[in-house]
């Protein structure tokens, strides 16, 4: 009787501990620092792709190219200004040799507010942060491809400044977390990008120079998602989630640099100038994401963690998409810490 009581109790204080360290876990999905606690996420990892048949993709010849390694960086930071409002910072860069592209693929800084805690029915959460991919221009190249003429990405930034809002929701059962989000991001257009035009284009005769900036439209995205987390026990924790990610077109509204006056040649310079917007003024170049996360933590001390990660994306693209892939597959890993 005495060794079945015991073996009772230490079973119980497993699964206490176990649900009392879901709170602590930075891989929680319901997870926020406490008062004056500080945490860092950096983690690295290695991607695969293959791209999508479209008439963009087609165009240039890269319809079923792989790309590998494609090599991806993120950095996590946050701080907690009370228990129940943090501020927080996410950022990202990818670089990706077969398409000669890099750059920042993430930037946002925000404040959360835990509006409701674990004594109500669920946890929720709303949050508000800048995007912050205006830091650099969008950059590319207005090139040649046979008898006709594609644009060509040379990072991953869309020059744009935004604002991101949205909010969390969840509920922690024992050992496990369940949560769901969504996020509405809205930018805001400007000409903060640089487009080489191609010299095989023979535009420099009609007054263009050889770089130029277009004013691009505001523009939109819309995320919404959920996330389970299981503590096993106190040192290992296993997680897997679903996002779908919807991104809407481009367009360009006018050619921001002032072109040369290409005099007698003037009526040949408004011609190209009136195709170029034509074609671009809405890009069909959205695209939606489905994104499948997993991972496994390791709880190596009391404020260190290691985790290893795997995300599947497949994706369904506009006709003029750039970005269709018929599958995304990243491994990779990261380190959590709490100060």
């Amino acid at each position: 009787m005495k060794k079945s009581l015991k073996c009772l109790i230490a079973a119980t204080a497993s699964v206490v501990s176990s649900a009392a360290f879901a709170t602590t876990n930075m891989e929680d999905p319901l997870y926020m620092p406490k008062n004056r606690e500080l945490y860092l996420k950096a983690g690295g990892s290695i991607m695969y792709k293959t791209i999508e048949k479209t008439i963009a993709t087609e165009k240039k010849g890269i319809d079923g190219n792989e790309e590998f390694p494609v090599w991806r960086f993120t950095g996590d930071i946050g701080y907690g200004i009370t228990d129940r409002l943090d501020i927080h910072g996410r950022f990202g860069y990818t670089k990706d040799d077969d398409c000669d592209r890099e750059g920042m693929h993430r930037g946002r800084v925000g404040l959360t507010l835990r509006a409701l805690t674990e004594e109500d029915i669920v946890i929720f959460d709303v949050y508000a942060d800048a995007y912050l991919s205006g830091i650099t221009p969008m950059k590319g190249a207005y090139s040649r491809y046979g008898s006709d003429a594609a644009f060509d990405f040379d990072n991953y930034s869309n020059g744009r400044w935004g604002t991101i809002a949205g909010v969390r929701a969840g509920k922690r059962l024992g050992k496990w977390t369940l949560a769901a989000h969504a996020e509405y991001l809205q930018t805001f257009g400007n000409h903060n990008n640089e487009i080489a035009i191609d010299p095989e284009l023979e535009l420099s005769n009609l007054g263009f120079p050889d770089k130029i900036s277009v004013n691009l439209k505001s523009t939109h995205e819309t995320t919404f998602g959920f996330d389970t987390m299981f503590q096993m026990s106190p040192k290992w924790s296993l997680g897997a989630g679903f996002e779908y990610i919807e991104h809407y077109d481009n367009g360009v509204e006018g050619i921001h640099t002032k072109l040369h006056d290409a005099g007698e040649l003037n009526y040949l310079q408004q011609i190209v100038k009136n195709k170029l917007l034509a074609e671009t003024i809405d890009m069909n170049d959205g695209w939606d994401e489905y994104v499948i996360k997993a991972n496994a933590g390791y709880q190596m001390t009391d404020s260190v963690q290691l985790i290893i990660f795997g995300e599947y994306t497949f994706d369904e693209a506009h006709s003029q998409s750039q970005n269709a892939t018929d599958l995304k597959m990243e491994l990779g890993a990261r380190f959590n810490a709490r100060f």
